[in-house]
C-alpha cells in the first residue's frame, strides 16, 4: 500500500472513532445521562485531537519524505532552478504557518475541553492584533506574487533573437509539432483549412508556410544551451503542455494562443547518466482532464548538443514535400492553371539557418 493510502486509511479510522464519540454525546445528551458521561466522552474526543496530531503529523512526515524525489524530478532549464527556488521559499514559508496553526489548534481543543464549573472568556476586539495578522500575511504574500509575477513575466516575455521556434498543437489526443523552415518563420495558419491532411491547417498562400516542418506525431527535439520558445495552441479543448524536468507547464487554450520559452541545460543523454537510467526520456504530458484518451497525450522529448540538432532537423522533410499533392492542389486552384510538378524547399536548406539561430 502507498503511503497515501495509509494516511487515508489512518485519517478515516479517526474520523470514523470521533463520529462514534459524538453520537455517544448526543445519546447521552438526549437520554439525560449524567454530565459524568458527557465529561468521559469530551476527554477521549480531546485525546484524539492529541493521537491525530502525532500519528497524522508522523505519517504525513513519512510520506513526504518517502516521495520526495518522484515529487522533484532533476532540473534541466535555467530557469527551472529559479522556479525551484521561488516554490521551496513559498512553501517553507506556506508550512511553517500551516504546522504552527494547526498544532495550537489541536493542542488547544485538547486543553480547552469542556468542563464542569469552566467558562469561555469573551474576547470581543483587540485593533494591534487585528492589525498585525492583517498587515504581517499581506505583506508576506505580497513579497511572493510580486517575485512569482517578475519570474512568470521573463518566461512569458519575448524570447532571446536567438531562440528555436515550435509550434505545440493539442488535440483529442495527442501533440502535433510545427518547426519553421529555411526562412526560420512559422507560416500563417487558418483552422479553416484543417483537414485529415493538413493537420495545423496551413495557409499554402503564405510563402512562409511552404517550408514549414509538421509532425503528427514523433519526438520533441530541442538542442541544449539554446532558448527555446514554444507557440501552443489547442485544436479542440482544454490542455496543457507540461514537462516536469524544464519546470514548463503552460495552458493549450482554444483560441487562444499561448507561450513559453526555456533552455535546456542537460541532454538526454546526460540526464541518463545522471539518474543512471539508460531508458530515461524527457517528457510532455497533458495534465489537465480532456477526455477519455487524455492518458495518451505525452510526448518523448530529445535534448541534444546544436550540432546533433541542426543534422536532424536538415533530414526533416517540410510538409509541402511529404505532401506534394497538396501543394499541387493548392496551386491549381489559386492559378486555374495545371498543376505542376515544382519541389518545395530542399529539406538541407534548413540547415543555414537553423545554423545561423543557434
Amino acid at each position: 500500500m502507498t503511503a497515501l493510502g495509509i494516511l487515508l486509511v489512518l485519517v478515516l479510522l479517526l474520523v470514523v472513532f470521533g463520529l462514534l464519540f459524538r453520537l455517544q454525546i448526543l445519546t447521552s445528551i438526549f437520554s439525560g445521562s449524567s454530565t459524568r458521561e458527557i465529561g468521559v466522552s469530551n476527554r477521549v474526543n480531546a485525546i484524539l485531537f492529541i493521537i491525530f496530531l502525532v500519528v497524522g503529523g508522523s505519517a504525513f512526515a513519512w510520506s513526504f519524505v518517502d516521495n520526495f524525489d518522484a515529487m522533484n524530478p532533476p532540473i534541466a532549464s535555467v530557469h527551472g532552478h529559479a522556479t525551484e527556488r521561488m516554490f521551496w521559499t513559498t512553501m517553507i514559508i506556506l508550512g511553517i504557518v500551516f504546522t504552527l496553526t494547526q498544532i495550537l489548534l489541536f493542542v488547544y481543543s485538547y486543553k480547552y475541553q469542556h468542563k464542569e464549573g469552566r467558562r469561555a472568556f469573551f474576547f470581543p476586539h483587540n485593533n494591534k492584533i487585528e492589525i498585525i495578522w492583517t498587515l504581517i500575511p499581506a505583506v508576506v504574500m505580497a513579497a511572493l506574487v510580486f517575485a512569482g509575477w517578475k519570474e512568470w513575466s521573463r518566461i512569458t516575455g519575448p524570447a532571446p533573437q536567438n531562440a528555436v521556434v515550435v509550434e505545440v498543437m493539442g488535440k483529442q489526443f495527442g501533440w502535433l509539432l510545427r518547426y519553421p523552415g529555411r526562412d526560420s518563420n512559422l507560416g500563417v495558419v487558418n483552422y479553416r483549412l484543417i483537414d485529415a491532411t493538413n493537420d495545423f491547417g496551413l495557409d499554402l498562400s503564405d510563402k512562409s508556410s511552404l517550408d514549414d516542418i509538421t509532425f503528427p506525431s514523433g519526438e520533441l527535439h530541442v538542442p541544449k544551451g539554446i532558448p527555446v520558445l514554444l507557440k501552443i495552441r489547442s485544436r479542440d479543448v482544454l490542455h496543457a503542455v507540461y514537462m516536469p524536468h524544464f519546470r514548463v507547464q503552460m495552458y493549450a487554450v482554444p483560441g487562444m494562443p499561448t507561450k513559453f520559452w526555456f533552455t535546456p541545460t542537460k541532454t538526454t543523454d546526460e540526464m541518463r547518466a545522471q539518474t543512471g537510467n539508460p531508458k530515461f526520456n524527457y517528457e510532455l504530458a497533458c495534465n489537465q482532464i480532456c477526455g477519455r484518451g487524455h492518458f495518451a497525450m505525452k510526448l518523448n522529448i530529445v535534448v541534444e548538443e546544436p550540432e546533433d540538432y541542426v543534422a536532424w532537423l536538415s533530414q526533416q522533410k517540410s510538409f509541402t514535400e511529404q505532401n506534394p499533392d497538396v501543394l499541387a492542389s493548392f496551386k491549381q486552384k489559386s492559378s486555374g492553371l495545371t498543376p505542376k510538378a515544382e519541389a518545395a524547399p530542399a529539406a538541407a536548406a534548413v540547415v543555414p539557418a537553423a545554423k545561423a539561430s543557434l
